[in-house]
């Protein structure tokens, strides 16, 4: 059968690889933000001069998290298999290729996170130690609303790192758009699959990105607003 453009079998197979995708990154992305967001502010406030200042656990986190980002992903993938197949059953697989996302994506989001929650301003944290606020107060009250916009800006960022890695898992048996690109669009010599990969990759990590943007300025402008009122009270 012929393989065109717009013929329904490349059609049917983007909706399928582009479901496998959708899978692997939305998983990936809430449990990389649940992981990566305390990992973040316990990178923050165990910080010496902060609100919990543990200098060696700071340390040896952060030395942690830098042997992660700083491992290519195929490396990842590959060098954690073991762990892959303790929590997915098997190493193959869109369900699989979860464990590598996330495990390569939650570092990304938590130095993200950790930048954007030390751009708080110091004043603000020593005016709630002031008044006797509890440490999980200043950073559930204070630090991560302050934060928030650039959070969310820095959660975009890594939501479009984690569109690329997906596509990398599925050139090493992990499903999706990366998958069919290579078994098509390489391996069989097939340009025209390979073109539609990459246009709906681009049209995702877009869509992506001006979502991103919106929900960043979204959350800023209210917590704007919310400061005028309460300077207005």
């Amino acid at each position: 059968m012929p393989f065109d453009l717009l013929s329904p079998a490349v059609t049917a197979l983007l909706v399928e690889s582009l479901k496998q995708t959708a899978y692997m990154v939305s998983v990936a992305a809430v449990v990389s933000t649940a992981l990566g967001l305390p990992l973040g502010v316990l990178l923050v406030v165990t910080s010496p001069g902060h609100i919990l200042p543990l200098p060696i656990f700071n340390r040896v986190l952060g030395t942690v998290v830098n042997l992660v980002r700083s491992t290519p992903f195929i490396i990842l993938m590959v060098a954690i298999i073991p762990f892959t197949r303790f929590v997915a059953g098997s190493s193959v697989g869109t369900s699989a290729a979860i464990v590598p996302l996330t495990v390569a994506i939650t570092p990304l989001f938590a130095r993200l996170a950790e930048t954007a929650m030390r751009e708080v301003d110091r004043g603000l944290i020593e005016a709630a130690e002031a008044i006797g606020a509890s440490p999980l107060q200043i950073i559930v009250r204070v630090i991560i609303p302050e934060a928030l916009p650039s959070i969310v800006a820095g959660q975009t960022v890594a939501l479009v790192s984690l569109i690329g890695y997906s596509a990398m898992a599925g050139t090493v048996g992990g499903g999706g758009l990366g998958d069919l690109g290579v078994r098509f669009g390489y391996q069989r010599f097939m340009p025209e699959v390979m073109a539609a990969v990459v246009i709906v990759l681009v049209a995702i990590v877009q869509s992506v990105q001006l979502l991103g943007d919106a929900a960043a300025r979204a959350v800023n402008h209210r917590i704007a607003r919310g400061k005028r009122s309460a300077s207005r009270a």
